[in-house]
């Protein structure tokens, strides 16, 4: 099999993160701060390891700016309504996953927010930092809290420039919250240095850990409203949420064993490199956009970046039909709109979609190529 969905979650985990997994289950898997005794504090202990790392990576001041989520949908759902008040003006780029573009439309039909949408120029060989500020720019209003956008997108390798867009939102007076979901473990991200308030990653992605696992890192001074409210471990006694961070966030039972494999993921990650996985991806997708671009009845969109996505279209068929014979040749992607409205619709494919082949750190030249051929197979069929 050749698994090239790894934007939907990666595949396979590192050995350790099963291993993890597997011992925090059998060995310590009681619920972390929900207790003194050992198999609780030792729970507690790897989860606030977990933690640790994810501020290290990022980039944030302090372990406590970072707090566990299911996934990357619910870290950008936390964001948005944690920041918006009533009356709110939130800017989104013409890129966003609907994990983003939901939350905001459905924020604007209750007519507690509203939005507006600016332009990444994406395929534009003008592209710039500065235009795109400029597309900001002309969108600002009196009330605008936040500006929300993508790192990565989950369509294209195209890799907006969001330490140009943090910067022009901070001297505007304006919040900046970023949709990691594919950038993170695959590019280089510091909050402090990019501007960024809120970073919402996934855990079961990039950074190589289990679904069910994900976190949101805070800006320094950045305090959101909860999203749910519960038991926590600490004021038990009172009936409001405390201020304090991380526990604000993580009402419930934070999940453990989900969070000790993506310790490990980290691990593996930061042994492998950022870099050398950038360049591993870069390297791959390089060679099958060089093929599939000189293969006549095929469609590539956006060749010109190179990341670890790679989207096209065999001329004449669905976007599913194409995926589904690939399946049957042991060849893993994903067809259709990949929960991605605005951004089909900015690239010209909301007609039917695309089919998506994303790589990831496990995948090599030679997978590439076989991947290729059976394309080419399936053109000449």
């Amino acid at each position: 099999m050749i698994y090239f969905d790894n934007a939907a979650t990666t595949f396979p985990k590192p050995a350790v993160v099963v291993e993890e997994i597997k011992k925090c289950m059998q060995s310590y898997g009681g619920n972390a701060g929900r207790g003194a005794h050992s198999l609780s504090l030792k729970a507690a202990e790897k989860v606030f390891e977990c933690r640790s790392l994810i501020a290290e990576l990022f980039g944030a001041e302090d372990a406590d700016r970072v707090f566990f989520t299911p996934n990357t949908t619910y870290g950008i759902n936390a964001v948005l309504k944690g920041l918006l008040h009533d009356g709110d003006h939130v800017i989104i780029s013409d890129m966003e996953h609907n994990a983003v573009l939901r939350p905001v439309w459905k924020m604007a039909n209750e007519g507690r927010i509203e939005y507006d949408v600016f332009k990444t120029y994406t395929g534009d060989a003008r592209q710039s930092p500065v235009r795109i500020c400029a597309s900001i720019a002309k969108l600002l209003r009196p009330n605008t809290r936040l500006v929300f956008c993508t790192h990565a997108s989950n369509i294209c390798s195209e890799i907006l420039p969001i330490k140009e867009i943090g910067a022009f939102c901070h001297k505007y007076g304006v919040l900046f919250a970023v949709d990691a979901a594919q950038s993170a473990g695959h590019e280089e991200i510091n909050i402090a240095d990019m501007n960024i308030d809120a970073l919402c990653v996934p855990g079961h992605k990039g950074l190589y850990g289990p679904q069910g696992s994900g976190a949101v890192v805070l800006g320094r001074g950045i305090t959101l409203d909860t999203l749910i409210e519960g038991g926590n471990g600490i004021d038990s006694m009172m009936p409001e949420m405390p201020s304090q961070a991380p526990e604000r966030y993580e009402a419930g039972t934070v999940a453990a064993p989900s969070i000790a494999g993506l310790c490990e993921g980290i691990k593996a990650v930061k042994r492998y490199g950022i870099g050398n996985i950038a360049d591993n991806e870069r390297r791959m997708c390089g060679r099958i956009c060089d093929i599939l671009c000189n293969t006549k009845g095929v469609s590539v969109y956006l060749p010109q970046y190179t990341g670890s996505i790679v989207l096209f279209n065999v001329n004449g068929l669905p976007s599913e039909k194409t995926a589904a014979l690939l399946d049957g040749k042991g060849i893993c992607v994903r067809g259709g709109y990949h929960c991605a409205a605005l951004a089909h619709k900015t690239l010209g494919t909301d007609d039917g979609g695309a089919v998506r082949a994303s790589l990831g750190m496990f995948n090599r030249l030679p997978e590439a190529d076989l991947f290729c051929k059976a394309v080419r197979e399936i053109v000449s069929s």
